[in-house]
């Protein structure tokens, strides 16, 4: 296993802040780069469209005024989340918009990235796919991609059933390149375990919504710190596909978290109630119960490498 030349030397943890929708902004990303973590955002937060365009300047621009001032600092490359479906009729611009900028790192979900890996290749950036399982996995480095990122059961949004045990394992049987793993990693010892278990870096997103550059309401950030494990439900009902939220956000949205409706694809209306999910339902990962206060990014990172570097050296004993 080895880090890309791209990551070599630029990381004081290695670690990708994955890309939250609505709340990852250049705030957060750029406080998450300048600790020396990967940050990221998905395109589609950028709204209006055009939007795009003044965050990947003000991010690149940022990064590289601090890295002339401080050369021997690590600071991090970012990364841009491309979703790859028919329904995203902005790819193709938003594409562009990273090959403008020469964005670092891109990961895309959903479909394999297959037209637009070599694009991105041409002026030396990186693709990382994300992917829940094996099938995904080898489709995904079918199309080129450079990493994987596997988010396994218990991760925030979207998230597989599969023990990362079980999938780290497998997907090392056939891919030596970077992996990023994902699911209930908040602090740096458990960005040690996922080391140690043969992922080369973590991908953390629950955690940093409890920050204040995350563009999140409140009550949202308070939800994580209040909640437990027990309090995460995993259900299709919200987008049709599975994903943890936080329960309590269910029941504040007039819906009981344990006895859902069956979903009608075509609206998302219950009885006298219409939610939108991501606003008025709240995605987190089982990771909520070793989350206890909202952080400053810098902070949050500053102790997880005191985490990591304690539990690297507990297991050297």
């Amino acid at each position: 296993m080895a880090l890309p030349d791209l990551l070599k030397d630029q990381l004081s943890l290695p670690l990708i802040g994955s890309p939250l929708f609505i709340i990852s902004n250049p705030d957060l990303v750029l406080a998450q780069c300048l600790a020396g973590v990967v940050g990221s955002f998905p395109a589609l937060n950028a709204r209006p469209k055009e939007l795009l365009d003044e965050w990947l300047t003000q991010i690149t621009g940022t990064l590289a005024a601090a890295r002339a001032a401080e050369p021997q600092r690590r600071i991090a490359p970012f990364a841009v989340n491309q979703i790859i479906h028919a329904s995203n009729d902005r790819l193709d611009d938003d594409m562009a918009l990273c090959v403008k900028h020469r964005v670092p790192i891109v990961i895309t979900s959903l479909s394999a990235p297959t037209d637009y890996v070599a694009p991105i290749h041409a002026y030396g950036g990186l693709v990382f796919h994300d992917v829940t399982n094996v099938r995904h996995a080898k489709k995904a480095l079918e199309a080129g991609v450079d990493g994987l990122i596997l988010v396994c059961a218990g991760a925030g949004g979207h998230a597989g059933t599969m023990s990362p045990f079980a999938l780290v394992s497998e997907v090392r049987q056939f891919f030596d390149g970077p992996i990023a793993l994902s699911g209930s990693i908040t602090s740096g010892a458990h960005v040690a375990a996922a080391r140690a278990m043969g992922a080369d870096l973590a991908y953390v997103g629950t955690r940093f919504i409890a920050t204040p550059e995350a563009n999140a309401q409140e009550g949202y950030k308070k939800m994580i710190v209040d909640s437990a494990a027990a309090e995460v439900t995993y259900t299709p009902l919200f987008t049709g596909v599975h994903g943890n939220y936080l329960a309590r956000s269910i029941a504040a949205a007039g819906l009981d978290p344990a006895n859902l409706p069956t979903a009608d694809k075509t609206s998302m209306n219950f009885g006298s109630t219409r939610i939108k999910p991501w606003k008025d339902v709240w995605g987190a990962g089982q990771g909520v119960g070793n989350i206890r206060e909202v952080l400053p990014t810098a902070e949050l990172i500053a102790r997880m490498v005191q985490e990591y570097q304690g539990a690297l050296t507990e297991m050297a004993a």
